[in-house]
C-alpha cells in the first residue's frame, strides 16, 4: 500500500516479522479496546484520498501513560506491520505515521490500518480508502425480450477500476414527459447490467443514461433515447428438427416454428442457420433464409453427424424502420447425412469414357448450378427441384447411363430412330 515505487521505508515495511493474519473486512469505528484497560484513537479516521496521495495520521493513547506509551505503539496495514522509521513519537502518549504515494485500495471496502499495543493486541484501527472518482460510463445498449420488458448494459468509465467501491444507477424516464425511474434488478446479464420488467410504453420515446458515485465523486453518461418497438429482440426459435432428404447423401431438411410470443404482433422476421459437424468447434452461417421457417442444407459430408442451430430477428413491428435484434441461438439439434454408396475416385463410375465430350450445355449448366450451391448452401424450394432431379440422374448406375444415353463400343453416340410417321 505504501508507495508505488518502493522507497527504503517501503522496503523496510516488507522485511517485518511474521504477518498478522489479515483482517478480511475493515476495522470501523474509532476507539478499539484492547487486551487492557486502554483505549486510543486513529486521526483521521476512515480518510478518503486519491491515488498517489500522502497520509498524515496519529495514534493517541488515553489511559494510564506508563501502561501503553507511544515507544511502545506500531502500526500495521492490512495484517502487515509497517517500518518503524515510517513512524515517529509526537509526545508520552501519541504516535504519528507517514505514509507517501499511495497506491489503490486492495479492498474495494477499505484497508485496515491499526493501532496496537506492545504486547500485540489492538488499541485502534481506521478504514483507509485510496482510489479514483469514477469516469462517465458509455456503451448503454438496450433490448426488449418480446416487448414486455427492457434488459440494459453498460461499460463503465475508460478506466474501469477505480479501486472504491463504485455504485451504478439506471435511470429512464418517457422523452417528453413523465418522472426520473431507477432502475432495480442489477447484475442480470452481467456486473454493468439491470432489468426493467414491467409497466414500460409504447409508442413513446425513453431516455436513458447511468450514474455512477463512490467516495470521491459521481459521473452521468450520455442520455440514450429509444423506442421499445426499435430494441425488440425475441426467444430462440422452438421445434427446431432436422431430417434427411430421402437418400441424398449431401442434404439434411431443417424447419422450425417462428416466435410464439409475437404470433399477435405485426412483425416481420428473418432467419439465420449455423451448423457444424460433430468433431469440431468451427459453425458455417447460413444468412439467405430470409422470412422461411424451413431451409435444405447442400455441400454436406456424406454419412457425417451434424449440429444445427437457428436463430430470429424479429424486425419492423408495427412499422419500426430499424434492423432488430437477433435472438439466441436455439439448441442445437443433431442429424446425420446417409453414408455415400457410390464408389470413390478409384472406382471412375462417374467418369466419362474416352472420346465422350464431358458434358453437354444443359449438364454444364447444372455442375455450374450445383458448385454455387454448394457453396452457399442456398435455401431455396424452387431451386431444389432442379437440383433433386440432377441428383437423381447421377445417382443411376454407369450401365443404365450407357444405355440410356446410346453410347457405342467405338466411342461414337448411337442413333435412335423415332416411330414412324
Amino acid at each position: 500500500m505504501p508507495a508505488g515505487r518502493p522507497g527504503p521505508a517501503a522496503q523496510s515495511a516488507r522485511r517485518p516479522p511474521p504477518p498478522l493474519p489479515l483482517l478480511l473486512l475493515c476495522v470501523l469505528g474509532a476507539p478499539r479496546a484492547g487486551s487492557g484497560a486502554h483505549t486510543a484513537v486513529i486521526s483521521p479516521q476512515d480518510p478518503t484520498l486519491l491515488i498517489g496521495s500522502s497520509l498524515q495520521a496519529t495514534c493517541s493513547v488515553h489511559g494510564d501513560p506508563s501502561g501503553a506509551t507511544a515507544e511502545g505503539l506500531y502500526w500495521t496495514l492490512n495484517g502487515r506491520r509497517l517500518a518503524p522509521e515510517l513512524s515517529r513519537v509526537l509526545n508520552a502518549s501519541t504516535l504519528a505515521l507517514a505514509l507517501a504515494n499511495l497506491n489503490g485500495s486492495r479492498q474495494q471496502s477499505g484497508d485496515n490500518l491499526v493501532c496496537h499495543a506492545r504486547d500485540g493486541s489492538i488499541l485502534a484501527g481506521s478504514c483507509l480508502y485510496v482510489g479514483l472518482p469514477p469516469e462517465k460510463p458509455f456503451n448503454i445498449s438496450c433490448w426488449s425480450k418480446n416487448m414486455k420488458d427492457l434488459t440494459c448494459r453498460w461499460t463503465p468509465g475508460a478506466h474501469g477500476e477505480t479501486f472504491l467501491h463504485t455504485n451504478y444507477s439506471l435511470k429512464y424516464k418517457l422523452r417528453w414527459y413523465g418522472q426520473d425511474n431507477t432502475c432495480e434488478e442489477y447484475h442480470t446479464v452481467g456486473p454493468h447490467s439491470c432489468h426493467i420488467p414491467k409497466d414500460l410504453a409504447l409508442f413513446t420515446p425513453y431516455e436513458i443514461w447511468v450514474e455512477a458515485t463512490n467516495r470521491l465523486g459521481s459521473a452521468r453518461s450520455d442520455v440514450l433515447t429509444l423506442d421499445i418497438l426499435d430494441v425488440v429482440t425475441t426467444d430462440p426459435p422452438p421445434d427446431v428438427h432436422v431430417s434427411r432428404v430421402g437418400g441424398l447423401e449431401d442434404q439434411l431438411s431443417v424447419r422450425w416454428v417462428s416466435p410464439p410470443a409475437l404470433k399477435d404482433f405485426l412483425f416481420q422476421a428473418k432467419y439465420q442457420i449455423r451448423y457444424r459437424v460433430e468433431d469440431s468447434v468451427d459453425w458455417k452461417v447460413v444468412d439467405d433464409v430470409s422470412n422461411q421457417t424451413s431451409c435444405r442444407l447442400a455441400g454436406l459430408k456424406p454419412g457425417t453427424v451434424y449440429f444445427v442451430q437457428v436463430r430470429c430477428n424479429p424486425f419492423g413491428i408495427y412499422g419500426s424502420k430499424k434492423a432488430g435484434i437477433w435472438s439466441e441461438w436455439s439448441h442445437p439439434t443433431a442429424a446425420s447425412t446417409p453414408r455415400s454408396e457410390r464408389p470413390g475416385p478409384g472406382g471412375g463410375a462417374c467418369e466419362p469414357r474416352g472420346g465422350e465430350p464431358s458434358s453437354g450445355p444443359v449438364r454444364r449448366e447444372l455442375k455450374q448450378f450445383l458448385g454455387w450451391l454448394k457453396k452457399h448452401a442456398y435455401c431455396s424450394n424452387l431451386s431444389f427441384r432442379l437440383y433433386d432431379q440432377w441428383r437423381a440422374w447421377m445417382q443411376k448406375s454407369h450401365k443404365t447411363r450407357n444405355q440410356d444415353e446410346g453410347i457405342l463400343p467405338s466411342g461414337r453416340r448411337g442413333t435412335t430412330r423415332g416411330p414412324a410417321r
